[in-house]
C-alpha cells in the first residue's frame, strides 16, 4: 500500500531553523541588555518605526474614526463570536473541592493569569481577526493587563493618523486590550516578556507569527509560558472522489497566500481529484493580485503537496502523522474521518465549512499549533490564561490515618525529613 506523491514539497516547516535561532537570539540578548532603546533600534531597521513604541488614546481614537462602519460590525460579529465559545469554555471547567477520604477535602481553584503580552501580526495583511483571536479571549479568563503589540507602519505608509494599521488598532481596542504596543518581530516579543514600555512583563506570550516571532517565544519557553508553538500556518485537506476540485485548490491556495513558508497538503485517495487540483491551484494562484500571487506561488512551490493514498486508513495515518494546524475533509463520509483523527489544531468538517471562516469569524480560536505540535497540544483556549491550583484541607483523625503511610513510603525513598514530618503531626493528633 504505497503512498504516490504527485507532488512533493521541496522544503518542510523546519527549513532554515539554524538561521532563524541565530537571528533571533541576538535580538533576544540585545534588547534584553539595553531595553527599551534597543527595542525601538529594531524598530526602526526593521519597519523605519521613529515612534516612542506607546500607542497613545489619541492615536487609537484617530483608528476608531478611521474604520469603515462596515469593517465595525463586521469586528463585532467576530469578536461576539470568539468571546461566546471562550466563554463556553471557560464553563466547561469550574472550581471545585471533593471528600477524598473521612475528613480529607482537595480541590481547584481557577486562578487567572495577572499579565498576557498578546502579538497581532501586522506586516504582510492587516490581521484584524488575530487581535481578536487573543485578547478577546484573555478578557474573558479574567486575565487583569493585557498587553497588545503589532508590527508598525513602514515610514512611506499613505497613513500618517497611525503608526499601525487602524483597522489593527481598532480591533485590539475593542477587544480589550489595556495598552498597546508598535513593535513587531522579535523585537514585539522580547518587548512584552521584559515589560517594556509598561513595567509589566507578561507571564505568558500568545498569537501567531512569522517564524522569527514563533522562534522568540520557543527561546523564552520557560522564563514566561506561551500558548504554543505557532508558527506558519498549515492545511491539510482530505478529499476524495466526491471532493469538488474547484473548491479543494481555493482552499490549499487561501493558507498558501499567508507567507512565503505556509505548507498546504492534500491528501486524497482519487487519482483524478488529485490532478485536477493540481492544475486548478495553479490556475487559482495566476489569478490573484499580483502581491499575493507571488507569495502563494512561492508557499506552493516549495511547501505543497498531492499524495495519492490506496485507502481511507492511509488518510487518517498520513494525516495524522503531519498533525497539521487546519485539517479540512471533503469527502462522502466525513464523520468516519472526524471519529479517528486526533493530531490537528482544529478541524473542519464538510465542504459547507473551511479554514477562512476559522480564521476570521466563526468563533473557535484560530491561534493553533504548527509544526506537529498538534500531536501534543491543542490551539489558544482561555484555559492558557488559567492557573489550575489545587488546595488540601483535613481534619487532624485525617491527618493521623496519613501520617504513617507518609512516613514510610518517606523512608522507602531514603526522604527521612519528609517522614518526621509526618511523624510528628501523628504523635501530636494521636
Amino acid at each position: 500500500m504505497a503512498l504516490n506523491y504527485l507532488k512533493r514539497a521541496a522544503k518542510t516547516p523546519e527549513t532554515d531553523t539554524a538561521a532563524t535561532r541565530k537571528a533571533v537570539a541576538d535580538i533576544l540578548a540585545t534588547i534584553e541588555g539595553g531595553g527599551e532603546a534597543a527595542a525601538l533600534d529594531y524598530a526602526k531597521k526593521f519597519d523605519g518605526y521613529t515612534g516612542s513604541g506607546l500607542i497613545s488614546t489619541d492615536e487609537i481614537k484617530a483608528a476608531h474614526a478611521l474604520v469603515p462602519d462596515q469593517l465595525k460590525a463586521d469586528i463585532a460579529t467576530a469578536r461576539d463570536n470568539v468571546i461566546r465559545f471562550a466563554e463556553a469554555q471557560l464553563a466547561s471547567i469550574q472550581p471545585f473541592e471533593t471528600e477524598l477520604m473521612p475528613g480529607l477535602w482537595a480541590g481547584q481553584k481557577l486562578v487567572p493569569i495577572e499579565t498576557a503580552g498578546c502579538y497581532v501580526p501586522g506586516g504582510r495583511y492587516a490581521h484584524v481577526a488575530s487581535a481578536i483571536m487573543s485578547i478577546a479571549t484573555a478578557r474573558v479568563a479574567g486575565v487583569k493587563n493585557i498587553i497588545a503589540t503589532t508590527a508598525p507602519l513602514q515610514a512611506d505608509a499613505v497613513n500618517k493618523k497611525t503608526s499601525v494599521n487602524p483597522a489593527i488598532l481598532y480591533a485590539m481596542d475593542v477587544a480589550g486590550a489595556d495598552t498597546i504596543l508598535a513593535l513587531g518581530g522579535a523585537q514585539g516579543i522580547a518587548a512584552l516578556a521584559f515589560g517594556l514600555f509598561t513595567k509589566k512583563p507578561a507571564q505568558i506570550l500568545v498569537g501567531p507569527g512569522n517564524r522569527f516571532v514563533a522562534e522568540a517565544k520557543r527561546m523564552l519557553y520557560g522564563r514566561v509560558g506561551i500558548d504554543m508553538f505557532a508558527g506558519p500556518t498549515e492545511i491539510a485537506i482530505i478529499a476524495d472522489e466526491t471532493a469538488d476540485a474547484d473548491i479543494v485548490a481555493t482552499d490549499l491556495v487561501s493558507q498558501a497566500e499567508h507567507g512565503l513558508d505556509s505548507p498546504a497538503w492534500l491528501f486524497t485517495t482519487s487519482q483524478a481529484l488529485a490532478e485536477a487540483v493540481l492544475k486548478q491551484v495553479e490556475t487559482r494562484i495566476a489569478a490573484l493580485p499580483d502581491g499575493t500571487k507571488a507569495t502563494a506561488a512561492a508557499s506552493w512551490a516549495d511547501y505543497g503537496e498531492v499524495v495519492v493514498a490506496d485507502s481511507r486508513d492511509q488518510l487518517v495515518g498520513l494525516s495524522d502523522k503531519y498533525a497539521a494546524e487546519h485539517v479540512e475533509i471533503q469527502t462522502k463520509d466525513d464523520a468516519w474521518f472526524a471519529d479517528r483523527l486526533t493530531n490537528y489544531g482544529s478541524l473542519f468538517i464538510g465542504e459547507t465549512t473551511c479554514v477562512s471562516y476559522g480564521d476570521k469569524c466563526s468563533g473557535p480560536n484560530h491561534i493553533l499549533p504548527t509544526k506537529g505540535a498538534a500531536n501534543y497540544s491543542g490551539g489558544l483556549s482561555v484555559h492558557k490564561f488559567l492557573k489550575i491550583v489545587t488546595t488540601q484541607r483535613m481534619t487532624e483523625a485525617a491527618s493521623k490515618k496519613l501520617a504513617p503511610i507518609t512516613a514510610r513510603i518517606s523512608r522507602l525513598e531514603g526522604m527521612e525529613a519528609h517522614a518526621r514530618a509526618a511523624d510528628i503531626r501523628e504523635k501530636k493528633y494521636g
